[in-house]
């Protein structure tokens, strides 16, 4: 399997709110690089987040880019993000269901064909003033 093969796997994981399967694109030890936040290690945290985010956020991915560096080791996505603000997060701005549209992208390394590092990236400044 392909690089860009497990990437579509886990974005349609994504928008398929399929958790699990998310899951199962990613290695045991996975290190998440949150946007503005701390590395998270292991499916155990990752699965924590995404409870978490499914809580206060409901999302979307479109327009959805995948590029795949030499050896399949690497990869990278570039897509929109569509989504509807659902309850307050933490230090955030108060949530009464604002939607946001907002471009973002993600970094991957892989081993084996799972994902051993995910790092996300949006601006959290344009966020704030789509839902303030």
């Amino acid at each position: 399997m392909s690089a860009t093969d497990t990437i579509r796997r886990y974005f349609d994981a994504f928008n398929a709110k399929d958790t699990e399967a998310m899951l199962a694109c990613l290695d045991a030890e996975v290190a998440h690089h949150v946007n503005e936040g701390q590395v998270r290690t292991g499916k155990t945290k990752f699965a924590e987040f995404c409870a978490h985010m499914s809580h206060c956020y409901d999302e979307n991915l479109t327009d959805m880019v995948v590029f795949e560096a030499e050896g399949g080791t690497r990869a990278a996505a570039e897509y929109t993000v569509n989504g509807t603000y659902l309850a307050t997060d933490d230090g955030l701005p108060a949530a009464n269901g604002q939607t946001y549209r907002l471009p973002a992208g993600s970094f991957f390394t892989l081993k084996d064909d799972k994902i051993t590092r995910v790092v996300t990236y949006y601006n959290l400044a344009d966020w704030i003033r789509q839902v303030g």
